[in-house]
């Protein structure tokens, strides 16, 4: 069964252009398609109906024959005074995706799911313990993001969301189109006219994602997620590395700086006693130095102590290993930090986000795209 084919038009799944069509269909000029692009990533409207701009009759055509998202909201749970939030979403083949909202004084990150599960297979991650169950529409993608900002507005109007990181469930580079054409939709400035400079995409080191990416017209932040600094141990705790081993993986991100001259962020999970020693730290140095044909790389090394799920032999490391860890680094000449951890009682802080109610899909779990 093919439910997104049986279910009504998602406005969300429609670039405005797209909207212009459709109303021109229903013989509306096209500033009719603007007024409702507007509410949609402006007002934020979570009701066609809110859209008081539209002629009654248009408006009540909506609802009959399109539809406002396809994403159903089970539950939200909060952490950190509130400040913290991880929302629950139904898709139409019964499995879940997860979007946390973390709120500071001043700014407000959001992290965003592309697909729900993962085919990556990383080993500390517990998205990748539910295999590939589906990838995201650009229209399901960017609902989370209008959530999010219809949250923080309860939270505090005074803010807006500062950062958008695409490191919830799912590999963004197995869903590269459908994630691209969300990025733009958000990106556009007739619409939600969010800053690429502010977007960061996370990836397990698909390469030719990486390679794609550094071609994009709009400036993307990468992260890469390394974990290790030989391929041995990589592909212990990362099964994509013996399709993209570390070298090659390093080759495409220097083309990609060279290409874009910007700092890419290498994501380094520690476990404890597995990668996390100083020597494994001093290879990993040697790594990034570069050497005598290849000039240092323009990066960043973000530490992240490992968050536990269930049903994993891993374990974390201690504060005093993190922090040995990110001191020869340093002492290395390596730019590294410590991420600050929020959600982790609700499991919603980085590898937590599995779904804690996994409903049965109804549809064939989706192929992987590797682009």
């Amino acid at each position: 069964m093919n439910t997104e084919a049986s279910q009504p038009f998602d406005v969300y799944n429609a670039t405005l252009t797209e909207l212009e069509q459709l109303l021109h269909n229903w013989q509306q000029p096209p500033f009719r398609a603007r007024q409702l692009y507007r509410q949609l990533y402006v007002n934020w409207i979570d009701d066609l109906a809110q859209a008081t701009d539209l002629p009654a009759a248009l408006r009540e055509r909506l609802a009959q024959e399109t539809r406002l998202g396809s994403l159903e909201l089970v539950h939200t749970q909060h952490a950190d005074a509130g400040m913290t939030r991880k929302a629950l979403f139904k898709l139409d083949n019964g499995a879940v995706v997860e979007t946390v909202l973390m709120v500071y004084p001043e700014r407000a990150t959001v992290c965003i799911s592309t697909q729900a599960g993962c085919a990556m297979g990383c080993v500390f991650c517990a998205t990748g313990t539910l295999g590939l169950l589906k990838n995201l529409t650009s229209g399901e993608i960017v609902a989370q993001m209008l959530w999010a900002s219809r949250e923080l507005r309860q939270i505090n109007p005074q803010i807006s969301i500062t950062n958008l990181v695409f490191m919830g469930m799912g590999e963004p580079f197995a869903n590269y189109d459908r994630w691209w054409a969300a990025v733009e939709r958000l990106h556009d400035p007739q619409g939600f006219n969010f800053g690429a400079r502010r977007m960061t995409v996370s990836t397990v080191g698909l390469v030719p994602g990486i390679r794609r990416l550094a071609d994009a017209p709009l400036p993307i932040n990468l992260a890469i997620s390394l974990h290790a600094p030989n391929d041995a141990l990589r592909s212990e705790l990362m099964p994509i590395n013996t399709r993209y081993p570390i070298a090659e993986l390093l080759a495409a991100t220097r083309a990609y700086i060279s290409r874009t001259r910007r700092r890419v962020s290498f994501e380094y999970v520690l476990l404890n006693e597995r990668n996390d020693t100083p020597e494994l730290a001093a290879e990993l140095a040697t790594l990034l130095r570069g050497s005598r044909t290849q000039p240092p790389l323009l990066c960043h090394v973000n530490l992240i102590p490992w968050n536990p799920f269930p049903g994993t032999p891993l374990n974390r490391s201690i504060r005093k290993r993190v922090l040995a860890f990110q001191q020869v680094l340093i002492d290395a000449g390596i730019a590294c930090t410590v991420r600050v951890e929020r959600g982790v009682e609700i499991a919603a802080a980085c590898g937590q986000l599995a779904g804690h109610t996994q409903l049965k899909p109804t549809a064939a779990p989706a192929s992987l795209e590797i682009v």
